[in-house]
């Protein structure tokens, strides 16, 4: 459409109707700021969800794990030996070990050159397709473990099957160029009670290899004599005497009462250990808690206390190229202020942390409360409830019983009804509040990729959209039709002017 811009009546057009269009889109503005402000708020909420939920995952892998308060400090008198460290053992334990003998693995070497001299050339010639071999080797539980058969094709090198070996089976194998032999040790150490540590089937392995069949005949003649010299080594278990018992296992490392062993070469004599629960480790767990938590009160405290500045509304595109950057941002910090002022979800957590924080567990005997471990409330009732740590107490808390700490912290209700009574300890009840709490925000303001449709604010937004949209179009047509005023307007004012020439050349 041509619009006529003012040549005939001398008015600013364009300037007319942009004056008479922004007072009729002052509702539409309205309408635009309150949905800017709609998802400032949803972010805010959103944003509050996400230190809950650090929070609740903290929780969950610090103070509420037992593995967090078994963490110990272990000493060993001859650390070149035998080294130890704590798996689930939840007491203190110490003692005595002499290391006999350490576990071994079985090993199998060529009885002289293979047949291969070129590690890379095809092994079949061209008349065979395929070749099954099959190796069976002990497991990490002592015993043989399944038979496994590695195909050869007519594109395998003995290099390629070395690596489909290593890679399928329980044993290693190994070929040396410079003296053309193979050898093969089993990735398990410890004897075989049953017979052989390693089995080798297959003609490719006596006739081209020159293995024996198995790690025994490696070792011994058909009579069980020792070979001289032999052609590998058979498994041996480890044998130790553990606080005056023997005992024997088939690796070097194994657990006993909760505690890892690892040995690492024999002993003339006992060697000694005993360990303490570590200290440091716990109280920097606990210590991180209540920093997390003190972090997310003062978060909750800020949100819902800060000023609502009604008169500082979200800004239109118009207002926002009157502005300074600067004048932008310091108005909309003031406009963004106090989107969750007095929100009742947050206001309810902050009470009822509290009070699983300061109820005492029941049914436990001792540490029942998180005085017991120094932990209390500072004096400042303006923290809103945040927490301050007495680090002696606590370190003489961790040092007397760490797993009472854990107990206070993850004591299970009995009646397993997930209800919250006194039973429940602390973090339990800590991670059920917010639990509620992350669920009731996320009904109102949904998670990131959320649609809006699933969630009070996002539901809001869809509305707003579509009467925004609305009114849009009922602007344009309204725009359209004042230019279409004011065209006519110019072409009657064009008409009267020429008819007024005419008659003064007339009259002339």
């Amino acid at each position: 459409m041509v619009r006529v811009s003012g040549l005939a009546s001398g008015m600013d057009i364009d300037e007319l109707v942009k004056s008479m269009m922004q007072a009729e889109r002052v509702p539409m503005d309205k309408l635009t700021q309150k949905k800017t402000y709609s998802e400032w708020q949803r972010d805010d909420y959103r944003s509050m969800n996400t230190a809950l939920l650090e929070l609740d995952t903290l929780i969950r892998d610090g103070v509420g794990k037992q593995a967090s308060f078994i963490k110990k400090t272990i000493t060993v008198s001859n650390p070149n030996a035998l080294s130890i460290k704590n798996v689930n053992s939840t007491s203190d334990f110490s003692g005595t070990i002499v290391v006999k003998n350490l576990a071994t693995a079985a090993t199998m070497q060529s009885n002289g050159e293979t047949a291969i001299s070129d590690p890379t050339a095809k092994l079949l010639d061209a008349n065979s397709t395929e070749e099954i071999i099959k190796i069976r080797s002990i497991n990490k539980d002592g015993v043989l473990g399944e038979e496994i058969e590695v195909k050869i094709t007519a594109d395998d090198t003995l290099d390629s099957i070395i690596q489909k070996i290593n890679s399928t089976t329980d044993v290693t194998a190994f070929y040396d160029k410079n003296t053309q032999r193979m050898s093969f040790t089993a990735k398990h150490s410890g004897d075989n009670p049953d017979g052989p540590e390693i089995i080798l089937t297959g003609d490719f392995f006596t006739n081209k290899l020159r293995m024996d069949a198995n790690s025994d005949l490696a070792v011994k003649d058909a009579g069980g004599n020792l070979i001289s010299p032999p052609r590998g080594s058979i498994g041996q278990n480890a044998t130790v005497v553990y606080n005056g018992l023997v005992i024997n296992r088939n690796s070097n490392t194994f657990i006993l009462n909760g505690a890892e062993f690892t040995l690492k070469d024999k002993t003339d004599g006992p060697v000694t250990f005993s360990s303490t629960a570590d200290v440091d480790a716990i109280l920097d767990t606990v210590t991180k808690f209540v920093a997390k938590y003190n972090e997310v009160i003062a978060k909750i405290k800020d949100k819902t206390g800060e000023s609502k500045y009604r008169s500082f509304t979200p800004l239109t595109a118009e207002q926002k190229k009157a502005m300074t950057e600067d004048e932008v941002k310091l108005w909309e910090e003031k406009a963004k202020s106090g989107t969750l002022k007095n929100d009742s979800t947050l206001k309810s957590l902050l009470t009822t942390m509290r009070s699983s924080l300061y109820t005492s567990v029941s049914g436990l005997n001792g540490t029942n409360s998180l005085s017991n471990l120094g932990i209390t409330t500072t004096s400042n009732y303006l923290d809103g409830g945040k927490l301050t740590i007495d680090e002696d107490k606590l370190r003489a808390a961790i040092s007397e019983d760490p797993n009472a700490i854990y107990d206070l912290f993850m004591k299970e209700d009995s009646k397993k009804d997930g209800s919250e009574t006194g039973e429940m300890g602390i973090a339990r009840r800590l991670r059920a509040n917010l639990k509620a709490s992350m669920a009731t925000i996320t009904e109102q303001a949904g998670k990131a990729g959320s649609l809006n449709n699933n969630f009070t604010i996002g539901k809001s937004l869809n509305s707003l959209e579509t009467r925004i949209s609305a009114f849009e179009a009922k602007l344009t047509k309204l725009e359209t039709r004042y230019y279409n005023q004011f065209t006519a307007m110019e072409k009657a004012i064009q008409r009267a002017n020429s008819q007024s020439a005419s008659l003064s050349q007339y009259f002339s």
